[in-house]
Protein backbone atom coordinates (compact mmCIF):
# COMPACT_ATOMS: atom_id res chain seq x y z
CA UNK A 1 0.00 0.00 0.00
CA UNK A 2 2.70 2.44 -0.83
CA UNK A 3 0.55 4.66 -3.50
CA UNK A 4 -1.52 7.48 -2.14
CA UNK A 5 -4.64 6.91 -1.09
CA UNK A 6 -7.61 8.97 -2.15
CA UNK A 7 -11.19 9.25 -2.49
CA UNK A 8 -11.29 8.33 -6.11
CA UNK A 9 -9.59 4.93 -5.06
CA UNK A 10 -12.66 3.41 -3.19
CA UNK A 11 -15.59 5.20 -5.36
CA UNK A 12 -18.46 2.72 -5.16
CA UNK A 13 -19.57 0.37 -8.03
CA UNK A 14 -22.26 0.92 -10.59
CA UNK A 15 -23.77 -1.85 -9.55
CA UNK A 16 -25.09 -0.13 -5.87
CA UNK A 17 -26.86 2.27 -8.52
CA UNK A 18 -28.83 -0.59 -10.05
CA UNK A 19 -29.53 -2.06 -6.74
CA UNK A 20 -30.97 1.80 -5.19
CA UNK A 21 -33.20 1.94 -8.30
CA UNK A 22 -34.02 -1.68 -7.89
CA UNK A 23 -35.06 -1.14 -3.94
CA UNK A 24 -36.46 2.02 -4.71
CA UNK A 25 -39.49 0.30 -7.26
CA UNK A 26 -39.50 -2.99 -4.71
CA UNK A 27 -40.18 0.12 -2.03
CA UNK A 28 -42.78 1.56 -3.83
CA UNK A 29 -44.44 -1.21 -4.91
CA UNK A 30 -44.91 -2.51 -1.46
CA UNK A 31 -46.18 1.01 -0.25
CA UNK A 32 -48.71 1.64 -3.06
CA UNK A 33 -50.04 -2.05 -1.90
CA UNK A 34 -50.31 -1.46 2.16
CA UNK A 35 -51.82 2.11 1.30
CA UNK A 36 -54.80 0.96 -1.01
CA UNK A 37 -54.93 -1.75 1.97
CA UNK A 38 -55.36 0.88 4.19
CA UNK A 39 -58.72 2.12 2.05
CA UNK A 40 -60.18 -1.24 3.37
CA UNK A 41 -58.71 -1.60 7.17
CA UNK A 42 -57.05 1.71 8.50
CA UNK A 43 -56.10 -0.48 11.46
CA UNK A 44 -54.43 -3.39 9.72
CA UNK A 45 -52.39 -0.76 8.01
CA UNK A 46 -50.86 0.62 11.57
CA UNK A 47 -50.52 -2.40 12.75
CA UNK A 48 -48.23 -3.92 9.84
CA UNK A 49 -46.64 -0.42 9.39
CA UNK A 50 -45.47 -0.47 13.18
CA UNK A 51 -44.03 -3.74 12.69
CA UNK A 52 -42.16 -2.41 9.64
CA UNK A 53 -41.24 0.60 10.85
CA UNK A 54 -39.67 -0.49 14.39
CA UNK A 55 -37.74 -3.09 12.28
CA UNK A 56 -36.30 -1.18 10.09
CA UNK A 57 -35.42 1.82 12.38
CA UNK A 58 -33.88 -0.59 14.99
CA UNK A 59 -31.58 -1.35 11.71
CA UNK A 60 -30.00 2.64 11.56
CA UNK A 61 -30.18 2.66 15.11
CA UNK A 62 -27.87 -0.27 15.77
CA UNK A 63 -25.41 0.93 13.17
CA UNK A 64 -25.34 4.49 14.94
CA UNK A 65 -24.48 2.37 17.86
CA UNK A 66 -22.12 0.47 15.94
CA UNK A 67 -20.68 3.23 14.91
CA UNK A 68 -19.69 5.43 17.90
CA UNK A 69 -18.28 1.81 19.46
CA UNK A 70 -15.76 1.66 17.03
CA UNK A 71 -14.92 5.47 17.44
CA UNK A 72 -14.14 4.28 20.68
CA UNK A 73 -12.00 1.21 20.71
CA UNK A 74 -10.63 1.28 17.33
CA UNK A 75 -9.47 -1.33 14.90
CA UNK A 76 -9.16 -2.38 11.98
CA UNK A 77 -12.73 -4.02 11.78
CA UNK A 78 -14.26 -1.17 12.45
CA UNK A 79 -12.49 1.08 9.64
CA UNK A 80 -13.34 -1.44 7.03
CA UNK A 81 -16.91 -0.88 8.05
CA UNK A 82 -17.02 2.41 8.90
CA UNK A 83 -18.62 3.73 5.89
CA UNK A 84 -21.66 0.95 6.45
CA UNK A 85 -22.55 2.19 9.47
CA UNK A 86 -22.14 5.68 8.26
CA UNK A 87 -24.62 4.95 5.23
CA UNK A 88 -26.95 3.18 7.30
CA UNK A 89 -27.10 5.81 10.23
CA UNK A 90 -27.80 8.61 8.22
CA UNK A 91 -31.03 7.18 7.28
CA UNK A 92 -32.54 7.86 10.57
CA UNK A 93 -34.26 11.30 9.58
CA UNK A 94 -36.31 9.14 6.51
CA UNK A 95 -37.11 7.16 9.32
CA UNK A 96 -38.30 10.06 11.25
CA UNK A 97 -40.86 11.07 8.41
CA UNK A 98 -42.22 7.49 8.37
CA UNK A 99 -42.84 8.06 12.11
CA UNK A 100 -45.25 10.94 11.91
CA UNK A 101 -48.11 8.88 10.17
CA UNK A 102 -47.58 7.14 13.81
CA UNK A 103 -47.40 9.48 15.95
CA UNK A 104 -50.33 12.06 14.11
CA UNK A 105 -53.00 9.01 12.87
CA UNK A 106 -52.13 5.97 14.03
CA UNK A 107 -51.99 5.79 17.48
CA UNK A 108 -56.00 4.91 18.37
CA UNK A 109 -55.21 2.01 16.32
CA UNK A 110 -52.47 0.93 17.84
CA UNK A 111 -52.64 2.06 21.71
CA UNK A 112 -55.00 1.24 24.24
CA UNK A 113 -53.97 3.98 26.46
CA UNK A 114 -54.36 6.51 23.20
CA UNK A 115 -58.18 5.30 22.95
CA UNK A 116 -60.20 7.44 26.29
CA UNK A 117 -62.95 4.99 26.75
CA UNK A 118 -60.39 2.13 27.41
CA UNK A 119 -58.60 4.44 29.30
CA UNK A 120 -61.45 5.63 31.38
CA UNK A 121 -62.22 1.89 32.88
CA UNK A 122 -59.04 0.83 33.29
CA UNK A 123 -57.33 2.11 37.05
CA UNK A 124 -53.66 1.32 35.85
CA UNK A 125 -53.75 3.40 32.56
CA UNK A 126 -55.25 6.22 34.24
CA UNK A 127 -52.46 5.45 36.53
CA UNK A 128 -50.19 5.80 33.64
CA UNK A 129 -51.62 8.20 32.19
CA UNK A 130 -48.95 11.09 32.96
CA UNK A 131 -46.84 9.00 30.95
CA UNK A 132 -48.93 7.46 28.41
CA UNK A 133 -50.75 9.81 26.41
CA UNK A 134 -50.37 11.15 22.80
CA UNK A 135 -48.79 14.58 23.56
CA UNK A 136 -46.31 12.62 25.52
CA UNK A 137 -45.45 9.94 23.20
CA UNK A 138 -45.13 12.19 20.44
CA UNK A 139 -42.80 14.75 22.24
CA UNK A 140 -40.58 11.86 23.26
CA UNK A 141 -40.34 10.39 19.30
CA UNK A 142 -39.38 13.75 18.12
CA UNK A 143 -36.95 13.98 21.03
CA UNK A 144 -35.37 10.66 20.11
CA UNK A 145 -34.96 11.49 16.45
CA UNK A 146 -33.40 14.89 16.89
CA UNK A 147 -30.60 13.32 19.31
CA UNK A 148 -30.15 10.48 17.06
CA UNK A 149 -29.45 12.53 14.28
CA UNK A 150 -27.41 15.18 15.68
CA UNK A 151 -25.11 12.43 16.42
CA UNK A 152 -25.28 11.02 13.33
CA UNK A 153 -24.86 14.50 11.58
CA UNK A 154 -21.81 15.23 13.70
CA UNK A 155 -19.94 11.94 13.35
CA UNK A 156 -20.69 11.86 9.85
CA UNK A 157 -20.06 15.26 8.91
CA UNK A 158 -16.34 15.19 10.69
CA UNK A 159 -15.65 12.03 8.85
CA UNK A 160 -16.48 13.59 5.64
CA UNK A 161 -14.26 16.41 6.39
CA UNK A 162 -11.72 14.69 7.00
CA UNK A 163 -11.50 12.74 3.70
CA UNK A 164 -11.03 16.39 3.07
CA UNK A 165 -7.53 16.51 4.91
CA UNK A 166 -5.20 14.28 3.75
CA UNK A 167 -2.38 14.05 5.99
CA UNK A 168 -4.45 14.99 9.16
CA UNK A 169 -4.21 13.69 12.67
CA UNK A 170 -6.80 11.86 14.12
CA UNK A 171 -9.91 14.01 15.26
CA UNK A 172 -10.58 13.49 18.75
CA UNK A 173 -14.05 14.37 18.50
CA UNK A 174 -15.52 11.40 17.65
CA UNK A 175 -14.23 9.77 20.73
CA UNK A 176 -15.71 12.80 22.61
CA UNK A 177 -19.19 12.55 21.23
CA UNK A 178 -19.32 8.56 21.04
CA UNK A 179 -18.44 8.17 24.85
CA UNK A 180 -21.42 10.30 26.45
CA UNK A 181 -23.07 9.57 22.98
CA UNK A 182 -23.56 5.74 23.94
CA UNK A 183 -24.85 6.38 27.54
CA UNK A 184 -27.52 8.86 25.81
CA UNK A 185 -28.33 6.17 23.10
CA UNK A 186 -29.01 3.70 25.47
CA UNK A 187 -31.13 5.43 27.45
CA UNK A 188 -33.34 7.13 23.95
CA UNK A 189 -33.51 3.46 22.45
CA UNK A 190 -34.30 2.35 25.86
CA UNK A 191 -37.54 4.88 26.08
CA UNK A 192 -37.83 3.82 22.61
CA UNK A 193 -38.84 0.38 22.97
CA UNK A 194 -41.05 1.07 26.06
CA UNK A 195 -42.98 3.42 23.78
CA UNK A 196 -43.02 1.96 20.50
CA UNK A 197 -43.63 -1.74 21.63
CA UNK A 198 -43.71 -2.41 25.00
CA UNK A 199 -46.90 0.15 25.63
CA UNK A 200 -48.79 -2.06 23.02
CA UNK A 201 -49.19 -3.81 26.51
CA UNK A 202 -49.25 -1.49 28.69
CA UNK A 203 -50.27 -3.49 32.09
CA UNK A 204 -47.08 -5.48 31.20
CA UNK A 205 -43.40 -4.39 31.75
CA UNK A 206 -40.05 -6.18 31.61
CA UNK A 207 -36.80 -3.47 32.93
CA UNK A 208 -34.68 -5.92 30.37
CA UNK A 209 -36.80 -4.56 27.33
CA UNK A 210 -34.63 -1.84 26.49
CA UNK A 211 -31.55 -4.10 26.16
CA UNK A 212 -33.24 -6.77 24.41
CA UNK A 213 -34.28 -3.81 21.71
CA UNK A 214 -30.51 -2.71 21.75
CA UNK A 215 -29.00 -6.16 21.50
CA UNK A 216 -31.65 -6.89 18.75
CA UNK A 217 -30.68 -3.62 16.90
CA UNK A 218 -27.35 -4.70 16.93
CA UNK A 219 -27.52 -8.49 15.45
CA UNK A 220 -29.23 -7.00 12.63
CA UNK A 221 -26.94 -4.18 11.95
CA UNK A 222 -24.02 -6.88 11.80
CA UNK A 223 -26.21 -8.97 9.70
CA UNK A 224 -26.87 -5.89 6.68
CA UNK A 225 -22.78 -4.92 7.33
CA UNK A 226 -21.05 -8.51 6.35
CA UNK A 227 -24.41 -9.10 3.52
CA UNK A 228 -23.31 -5.84 1.92
CA UNK A 229 -19.78 -6.21 2.51
CA UNK A 230 -19.76 -9.29 0.74
CA UNK A 231 -21.95 -7.73 -2.05
CA UNK A 232 -18.83 -5.50 -2.36
CA UNK A 233 -16.01 -7.48 -2.04
CA UNK A 234 -17.64 -9.26 -5.29
CA UNK A 235 -15.94 -6.46 -7.55
CA UNK A 236 -13.32 -3.63 -7.69
CA UNK A 237 -12.43 -1.59 -5.40
CA UNK A 238 -13.24 -3.65 -2.64
CA UNK A 239 -12.37 -7.13 -4.20
CA UNK A 240 -9.20 -6.17 -3.26
CA UNK A 241 -9.75 -4.82 0.24
CA UNK A 242 -12.28 -6.77 2.05
CA UNK A 243 -10.46 -10.61 3.13
CA UNK A 244 -11.53 -13.73 4.91
CA UNK A 245 -9.98 -11.77 8.09
CA UNK A 246 -12.56 -9.02 8.31
CA UNK A 247 -15.19 -11.68 8.04
CA UNK A 248 -13.99 -13.20 10.29
CA UNK A 249 -13.50 -10.29 12.86
CA UNK A 250 -17.65 -9.65 11.74
CA UNK A 251 -18.59 -13.22 12.07
CA UNK A 252 -16.94 -13.30 15.87
CA UNK A 253 -19.06 -10.48 16.36
CA UNK A 254 -22.34 -11.71 15.39
CA UNK A 255 -22.00 -14.55 17.22
CA UNK A 256 -21.14 -12.32 20.26
CA UNK A 257 -24.31 -10.49 19.30
CA UNK A 258 -26.32 -13.86 18.86
CA UNK A 259 -24.89 -15.09 22.65
CA UNK A 260 -26.34 -12.07 23.82
CA UNK A 261 -29.45 -11.23 22.83
CA UNK A 262 -30.18 -15.21 23.77
CA UNK A 263 -29.10 -13.90 27.03
CA UNK A 264 -31.50 -11.18 27.66
CA UNK A 265 -34.14 -13.07 26.48
CA UNK A 266 -33.43 -16.01 28.68
CA UNK A 267 -32.86 -13.55 31.45
CA UNK A 268 -36.47 -11.98 30.59
CA UNK A 269 -38.18 -15.08 30.30
CA UNK A 270 -36.74 -16.55 33.48
CA UNK A 271 -37.05 -13.43 35.61
CA UNK A 272 -40.76 -13.16 35.12
CA UNK A 273 -41.76 -16.88 34.93
CA UNK A 274 -40.39 -17.65 38.01
CA UNK A 275 -41.65 -14.22 39.55
CA UNK A 276 -45.25 -15.78 38.59
CA UNK A 277 -46.94 -12.34 38.79
CA UNK A 278 -50.75 -11.38 37.37
CA UNK A 279 -49.48 -8.91 35.52
CA UNK A 280 -46.36 -9.99 33.81
CA UNK A 281 -46.87 -13.63 33.10
CA UNK A 282 -50.06 -13.02 30.34
CA UNK A 283 -47.58 -11.94 28.32
CA UNK A 284 -45.33 -14.92 27.70
CA UNK A 285 -48.55 -17.25 28.32
CA UNK A 286 -50.03 -15.66 25.57
CA UNK A 287 -47.03 -16.13 23.09
CA UNK A 288 -46.36 -19.79 23.90
CA UNK A 289 -49.93 -21.25 23.00
CA UNK A 290 -51.28 -22.25 19.82
CA UNK A 291 -49.77 -20.88 16.69
CA UNK A 292 -47.66 -18.57 18.79
CA UNK A 293 -46.01 -21.58 20.27
CA UNK A 294 -44.56 -22.79 16.95
CA UNK A 295 -43.08 -19.51 16.60
CA UNK A 296 -41.58 -19.17 19.78
CA UNK A 297 -39.86 -22.56 18.82
CA UNK A 298 -38.83 -21.65 15.46
CA UNK A 299 -36.90 -18.13 17.18
CA UNK A 300 -35.58 -20.32 19.25
CA UNK A 301 -34.19 -22.35 16.80
CA UNK A 302 -33.25 -19.35 13.81
CA UNK A 303 -32.66 -16.91 16.12
CA UNK A 304 -30.03 -18.91 18.38
CA UNK A 305 -29.80 -22.77 18.35
CA UNK A 306 -28.98 -22.99 14.62
CA UNK A 307 -26.68 -19.84 13.99
CA UNK A 308 -24.67 -20.36 17.06
CA UNK A 309 -23.87 -23.67 16.30
CA UNK A 310 -22.58 -22.78 12.79
CA UNK A 311 -20.77 -19.75 14.28
CA UNK A 312 -18.47 -21.93 16.29
CA UNK A 313 -16.73 -22.90 13.49
CA UNK A 314 -14.14 -20.34 12.13
CA UNK A 315 -14.13 -21.67 9.23
CA UNK A 316 -18.04 -20.75 8.83
CA UNK A 317 -17.18 -17.46 9.63
CA UNK A 318 -14.81 -16.30 6.90
CA UNK A 319 -16.19 -18.23 4.10
CA UNK A 320 -18.93 -15.40 2.74
CA UNK A 321 -20.17 -18.56 1.17
CA UNK A 322 -21.47 -19.87 4.70
CA UNK A 323 -21.73 -16.53 7.04
CA UNK A 324 -23.87 -14.23 4.46
CA UNK A 325 -26.65 -17.35 4.65
CA UNK A 326 -26.72 -17.26 8.15
CA UNK A 327 -26.42 -13.12 8.57
CA UNK A 328 -29.49 -13.43 5.94
CA UNK A 329 -31.55 -15.72 8.45
CA UNK A 330 -31.11 -13.73 11.82
CA UNK A 331 -32.31 -10.72 9.47
CA UNK A 332 -35.00 -12.84 9.06
CA UNK A 333 -35.45 -14.06 12.28
CA UNK A 334 -35.53 -10.11 13.71
CA UNK A 335 -38.80 -9.80 11.56
CA UNK A 336 -40.22 -12.78 13.18
CA UNK A 337 -39.09 -11.97 16.75
CA UNK A 338 -40.73 -8.38 16.22
CA UNK A 339 -44.03 -9.75 15.01
CA UNK A 340 -44.17 -12.39 17.70
CA UNK A 341 -43.57 -9.49 20.36
CA UNK A 342 -45.70 -7.22 18.65
CA UNK A 343 -48.57 -8.92 16.39
CA UNK A 344 -50.52 -10.82 19.33
CA UNK A 345 -51.12 -7.40 20.94
CA UNK A 346 -53.37 -6.65 18.55
CA UNK A 347 -55.67 -9.84 18.19
CA UNK A 348 -56.17 -10.64 21.87
CA UNK A 349 -53.88 -13.58 21.84
CA UNK A 350 -55.35 -14.99 18.68
CA UNK A 351 -52.84 -15.62 15.80
CA UNK A 352 -53.38 -13.83 13.21
CA UNK A 353 -51.47 -12.84 9.65
CA UNK A 354 -52.60 -10.61 7.16
CA UNK A 355 -51.26 -9.81 3.85
CA UNK A 356 -50.11 -6.26 5.03
CA UNK A 357 -47.56 -7.50 6.85
CA UNK A 358 -45.30 -8.52 4.00
CA UNK A 359 -46.48 -5.53 1.62
CA UNK A 360 -45.42 -2.97 4.45
CA UNK A 361 -42.06 -4.80 5.29
CA UNK A 362 -41.63 -4.92 2.04
CA UNK A 363 -42.65 -1.32 1.37
CA UNK A 364 -40.80 0.50 4.11
CA UNK A 365 -37.67 -1.75 3.57
CA UNK A 366 -37.72 -0.97 -0.31
CA UNK A 367 -36.97 2.58 0.95
CA UNK A 368 -34.67 2.34 3.57
CA UNK A 369 -32.53 0.24 1.36
CA UNK A 370 -32.91 2.74 -1.43
CA UNK A 371 -31.91 5.57 0.96
CA UNK A 372 -29.42 3.73 2.56
CA UNK A 373 -27.58 2.80 -1.03
CA UNK A 374 -27.56 6.48 -1.44
CA UNK A 375 -25.75 7.42 1.24
CA UNK A 376 -23.61 4.85 0.70
CA UNK A 377 -23.11 5.92 -3.14
CA UNK A 378 -22.21 9.23 -2.24
CA UNK A 379 -19.01 8.68 -0.48
CA UNK A 380 -15.88 6.50 -1.00
CA UNK A 381 -15.77 3.31 0.75
CA UNK A 382 -13.23 3.27 3.25
CA UNK A 383 -12.37 6.64 5.08
CA UNK A 384 -9.37 7.24 2.89
CA UNK A 385 -7.90 9.99 5.07
CA UNK A 386 -8.28 7.92 8.55
CA UNK A 387 -4.57 7.97 9.85
CA UNK A 388 -5.19 4.51 10.90
CA UNK A 389 -6.22 2.83 7.85
CA UNK A 390 -2.91 2.66 5.65
CA UNK A 391 -1.89 0.74 8.92
CA UNK A 392 -4.93 -1.55 9.08
CA UNK A 393 -4.57 -2.07 5.19
CA UNK A 394 -1.09 -3.49 5.27
CA UNK A 395 -1.43 -5.82 8.47
CA UNK A 396 -4.54 -7.30 6.87
CA UNK A 397 -3.01 -7.69 3.64
CA UNK A 398 -0.02 -9.54 5.13
CA UNK A 399 -2.49 -12.65 6.14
Amino acid sequence: MSERLTTASFEAPAGVDNARSRAMVVGAIGLIATIAGAFGSSTQFFQSYLVAFVYWTGVALGCLGLLMVQHLSGGAWGLMIRRILEASAKTIPLMFVLFLPIAFAGLPALYEWARPDVVAGDAMLQRKAPYLNATGFIARGIGYFAIWSLMTYLLTKWSQDQDGRPGAPYDKRFGKVSGPGLVVFGLTCTFAAVDWVMSLAPHWFSTIFGFLFIGGAGLAALALVITTMAQLSKTSPMSGVFEQKHFHDLGKLMFAFVMLYAYFSFSQFLIIWSANLPEELPWYLTRLTGPWKVIALLLVFGHFVLPFSLLLSADVKQNTKTVVPIALLLMVMRAVDLYWQMAPQYHHGAFHFHWMDVTAFVGVGGLWVAAYLHFLKGRPLLPVNDPYLREALASHGSH
